[in-house]
């Protein structure tokens, strides 16, 4: 478990691939507090990774910092972005698609028209680099919707690669082309804006553009240095 900061109210870390968000025996909020030394310390989820997805992940470790967290959350204050690298070229541009979650079938849809458990779902995206049919994309996300990347990019025609779920072929066990980039909200004591960023392993598929990932690295690096955050 990579811990990037922490302090009395926040941990900020490196979700692996293939374990759950959630308060579990083997979740995050477990593995966090053995990382912390801390077997019945106060560790709570507050916003969720897909068990597939890995990356830059952040716990409360208080009640009350939850709770502040979860507002920022609901306000849209607490901002949330990707890397991904999907099959064709999407360009730049904005989804906003109304998503129908099938519980039955765990798995999230477009919907043609308002209706029962459908809810607007909006994100931003801009292309990065294209390789050999595929392109590395960063995504900022408005809503925060039950596989809501995976089932915007697969719905336009552009599937994440390695997801099997929506539209393409596997990569490897528990992991998709999906990363949890870059987190930035409102430090939950202080007020101070706090951002924290990490890149993607140099695995396949992202080695094919590490070149492109290490310039973001330093242009967030230089950004973040700028405005005294955290990286």
């Amino acid at each position: 478990m990579d811990i990037l900061y922490k302090d009395n109210r926040i941990v900020a870390v490196l979700k692996p691939y293939g374990v759950e968000s959630t308060d579990i025996p083997g979740g995050m909020p477990s593995l966090v507090r053995q990382a912390l030394g801390e077997a019945s310390g106060c560790v709570r989820t507050v916003h969720r990774l897909d068990r597939v997805v890995g990356g830059v992940m952040v716990l409360a470790r208080s009640r009350m910092a939850a709770q502040i967290l979860s507002a920022q959350i609901r306000a849209h204050t607490f901002q949330k972005e990707y890397l991904a690298v999907v099959h064709g070229e999407p360009g730049n541009g904005s989804f906003c698609d109304l998503l129908f979650r099938n519980k039955q079938e765990r798995k999230t849809y477009v919907a043609a028209a308002p209706g029962k458990d459908v809810q607007k779902a909006v994100l931003h995206y801009r292309t990065l680099d294209t390789a050999n049919g595929l392109s590395l994309v960063h995504i900022t996300l408005e809503t925060g919707r039950t596989h809501q990347i995976r089932a915007q990019f697969s719905a336009h025609g552009f599937p994440l690669m390695g997801d099997k779920k929506y539209g393409a072929q596997p990569l490897r066990a528990h992991e998709i082309a999906l990363w949890s980039f870059a987190l930035e909200f409102l430090h939950p004591q202080s007020g101070e804006r706090i951002r924290f960023a990490a890149l993607p392993p140099q695995t396949p598929p992202w080695i094919s553009f590490q070149k492109t990932l290490d310039k973001l690295q330093g242009e967030a690096y230089n950004e973040d240095k700028s405005e005294s955050s955290n990286l």
